[in-house]
């Protein structure tokens, strides 16, 4: 549609002219099989001028070429054919683009689930599996598409359902990571390009609820993939969804929020944060479910107080240093944050969240006074008691009571299954670094066979394991000998100093030996004294300067990760830069290279103008032509179905008459058979007669003389027959050779002649048609001779007894048969006509046959 008028009006009618041409052009091109042909052509038109501006027949000829892009899998013309679509409707018409975007996505999605009913697919590569792979970049192509539209919003919503769905039904986790990092990406871009046109509105409640249903779907899914990683991002793109727009979601999806939250801390052991995420989500379900109840309750208090208890007694491990302190704060502010509990940075104290400000919460809040009897029993005795010698025993009884509580929370379905037996390994472990610290109080040496008996549920080596943990994060302080097999407890303030500085102990004690040694020499007090306030400045500098040298170098670090970042997105800039020089040049190819299409389109229309004004000139003979075509095919349907019916009606009457022939010939034999029987009975007593005769002449003397002349006079007889029947029979068969030669002959000369005289007729009627036309139709339709002659053919046809049409040529409609005799000819019988079926046939038939004349010539003799 390149071509440009000065009336808008010559315009439209040029754009429904070119639609009018091709809309049939694509199914003629479908039906010959050339799908790629006709996909092209609508690709053509689609990106063409003349398709910016919507109207109705535009979505029908969308669907047609979403249709033929799944079918051969042509992504990339697709996408051109949406982006096109999309421009052109989506200030007009909105509904119709979502049509054609949803069949798109249906027909790629029914494509792919026939792949897998047919045969079974290796659906662990895209590479093997075709339709996966072009459903899942359809969904990728529909979503880039629609992102940050909003009146596509609720479409992009739904795609991205369908996309999530695609992932977790075909266990594609890294395809999953791309989706979230895409959808991660667009949401990026909209707070990033504010000004830009039809940009979706965040503080309205409908788009931020369509945001937020898209992200909570994208949480649920990863979880059930395992992607705990990824989960953790949905987590976070969640909580920063709600910091744009300073709202708080509702109720409802804040319960499924923490409810994957709990999940993610405790497959990633996270049991403080695991803690705290069921704090909240208890506080929700009792503020704001009015259905919640007593038994339910119960179960999630039980399980807040038992998640509090799993936490771990100790935090970082002794000798941390300053930056890994800094780490655990930001992490803990972070952690802080998407749980709910805004802290603020000036706080320097390491209990930000800690066990202890949230054991204290649990019973200031009454959470603990909810929980079943087992679990204020169980954290009385490992919080408040003191009975290390009988602590293990009692807790064991408490511990396999709570491993049997749990289930599913009919009160409140949105929150998953409960079971307090998965905390019990964590209160396992709680329990012995309690009897630890306990045992480590009241004895400094004790056998390693009865620390063993104290603690039923575990093994030793479980316990030693427990042990070595504790030493390492400085909460007890113990030595196992297992050469003496005794476990040694020591003073956890004096064994860290030892450790940290066994030095200056030795020094210390160096020099009250020294002072017992000498104790009038003030001299020596003196000397010792300034060096020991030297030796303290000096340490003190050389900290001072230690910590200055830290910080330089945390400094440096993040100077250094700075100049990465800067050297990462100058990288990203060059790239993007390259990316779209590239994509600038692609741009400018395309559009040369429709410049050139255009063109050559012009040049197509201008000959189809041509040939247009050539066909109209011989549409009424086309039509009249194709009018005698259809009657005289329906003059022929109709001559069939009359000798059909004729077949049909005469087919039991010939049946009929011969059964009543064949019972006939039944009684005719019988009567023959007895007249036989009688026939040879007389002639057998006549026989006998003659024989009594010939035996009286036998016995003459004369009898054998004359026997025998008889004989040789017989002989002669019958061989002078003989050869005389063969020269007949000699002279006949060069007769009949003779005969056939003529008849070919013949044959032969009469169809060259009818030829002749068709090729003349053929020939004038030509002559005559161009001489009617005259010179201005010099260029018409030319109609081959074939058509000509068939419908003469037709016309001066005449049925056969067989319902055929054969031709009767001018001038010889009344002649007689070529040959008398002829198979050929019109005048003698044809033995494939039906003149044998009648009784008079069969019976000349069967009269007529070698065998029936040789018993007439034997019954003669």
């Amino acid at each position: 549609m390149a071509i440009f008028f000065q009336s808008g009006e010559c315009t439209k009618k040029r754009a429904e002219g070119k639609l009018q041409i091709d809309m049939p052009l694509s199914p003629q091109l479908i039906n010959v099989g050339q799908k790629q042909d006709a996909l092209q052509v609508l690709h053509d038109l689609i990106t063409s001028r003349g398709f910016r501006s919507w109207q109705k027949p535009h979505e029908k000829i969308m669907l047609r070429f979403v249709e033929l892009c799944v079918d051969l899998k042509m992504g990339r013309f697709a996408k051109d054919g949406l982006i096109q679509y999309r421009n052109s409707c989506q200030q007009v018409n909105v509904t119709s683009f979502e049509e054609v975007t949803k069949q798109l996505v249906r027909l790629a999605t029914e494509k792919a689930e026939e792949a897998l009913d047919k045969e079974a697919l290796d659906v662990d590569g895209l590479e093997v599996t075709p339709w996966l792979k072009f459903l899942w970049e359809t969904y990728r192509t529909v979503l880039e598409i629609l992102r940050n539209n909003s009146k596509l919003q609720a479409l992009y919503a739904i795609t991205a359902h369908k996309a999530f769905q695609f992932c977790k039904k075909y266990k594609r986790p890294t395809e999953f990571r791309r989706l979230c990092e895409t959808m991660r990406n667009n949401l990026a871009n909209l707070d990033k390009y504010r000004d830009q046109r039809d940009r979706p509105d965040l503080t309205e409640p409908e788009t931020l609820q369509l945001y937020l249903d898209t992200r909570f779907e994208q949480l649920k899914v990863a979880t059930e993939l395992g992607l705990w990683q990824e989960a953790f991002r949905s987590v976070e793109d969640i909580y920063g969804l709600m910091c744009m727009v300073k709202k708080t979601p509702k109720s409802s999806l804040l319960v499924v929020y923490y409810s994957k939250l709990t999940e993610i801390f405790w497959t990633s052991s996270s049991h403080l944060y695991h803690a705290y995420a069921w704090l909240k989500l208890f506080s929700l379900q009792k503020n704001f479910n009015k259905k919640l109840s007593q038994k339910d309750l119960q179960l999630l208090a039980s399980s807040v107080v038992l998640a509090a208890l799993s936490v771990p007694p100790f935090g970082q491990a002794r000798g941390a240093s300053r930056l890994e302190f800094e780490t655990e704060k930001e992490g803990n502010l972070k952690m802080a944050n998407l749980i709910g509990f805004n802290l603020e940075l000036k706080f320097e104290s390491r209990d930000m969240l800690s066990r202890e400000s949230l054991l204290s919460e649990l019973v200031s809040s009454g959470v603990l006074s909810c929980a079943t009897q087992e679990v204020k029993d169980l954290y009385h005795q490992l919080e408040h008691e003191f009975h290390p010698l009988d602590l293990g025993s009692d807790t064991k009884p408490l511990l396999d009571r709570i491993s049997k509580l749990g289930g599913k929370l009919s009160t409140a379905p949105s929150l998953p299954e409960v079971q307090l037996s998965q905390y019990v390994p964590s209160l396992k472990k709680l329990a012995t670094l309690k009897l630890l610290q306990h045992v480590s109080k009241m004895y400094q040496t004790i056998r390693i066979e009865f620390l063993a008996q104290l603690v039923p549920f575990l093994d030793f080596s479980d316990v030693e394991k427990i042990s070595v943990e504790a030493v390492k994060h400085n909460f007890i302080a113990m030595k196992v000998d297992h050469v003496k097999g005794f476990v040694t407890f020591g003073n956890l303030g004096n064994e860290s100093d030892g450790l940290r500085d066994p030095l200056t102990i030795f020094a210390e004690t160096m020099n009250k030996v020294r002072a017992m040694l000498f104790p009038a020499s003030s001299k020596l007090g003196d000397i010792v004294v300034p060096n020991l306030v030297e030796t303290v400045e000096k340490e003190h500098k050389r900290l001072l300067a230690r910590q200055s040298f830290i910080e330089k170098r945390k400094e440096e670090q993040e100077r250094q990760l700075l100049e990465m970042e800067h050297e990462e997105e100058k990288r990203k800039l060059k790239l993007r830069m390259q990316t779209e020089e590239a994509e600038q040049k692609r741009l400018a190819s395309e559009v040369e290279q429709r410049r050139r299409q255009r063109i050559l389109r012009e040049i197509e229309e201008r000959e189809l103008e041509k040939a247009q004004a050539l066909l109209e000139n011989t549409e009424n003979h086309q039509i009249k032509v194709e009018e005698m075509e259809r009657k005289l095919l329906k003059l022929a349907k109709r001559m069939d179905h009359l000798e059909r019916a004729k077949r049909e009606e005469s087919t039991p009457l010939i049946e009929a008459a011969y059964q009543q022939r064949l019972v006939e010939e039944i009684e005719s034999h019988e009567q023959e058979q007895q007249r036989e029987v009688e026939l040879s009975r007389e002639r057998h007593e006549s026989e006998l007669k003659e024989k009594r005769r010939v035996t009286r002449m036998l016995s003459s003397e004369s009898f054998v003389e004359n026997m025998v002349i008889f004989q040789n006079r017989v002989i002669r007889l019958r061989e002078a027959e003989f050869e005389r029947q063969k020269r007949e029979k000699e002279e006949h068969l060069q007769a009949r050779k003779q005969e056939r030669d003529v008849k070919r002959k013949k044959i032969y000369y009469l169809k060259c002649e009818e030829e002749r005289i068709r090729k003349l007729q053929e020939e004038e009627e030509a002559r005559k048609q161009r001489d009617a036309a005259g010179p201005s139709q010099s260029s018409a339709k030319y109609i081959p001779k074939f058509r000509l002659s068939q419908a003469t053919e037709v016309s001066g046809s005449s049925d056969d007894q067989w319902g055929s049409r054969r031709p009767q040529h001018s001038g010889r409609n009344n002649a007689p048969p070529l040959v008398e005799g002829d198979q050929c000819g019109n005048g003698g019988e044809r033995p494939g006509g039906d003149s044998w079926r009648s009784e008079e046939g069969r019976y000349a038939f069967r009269s007529g046959s070698p065998r029936s004349s040789f018993s007439s010539r034997t019954s003669q003799r």
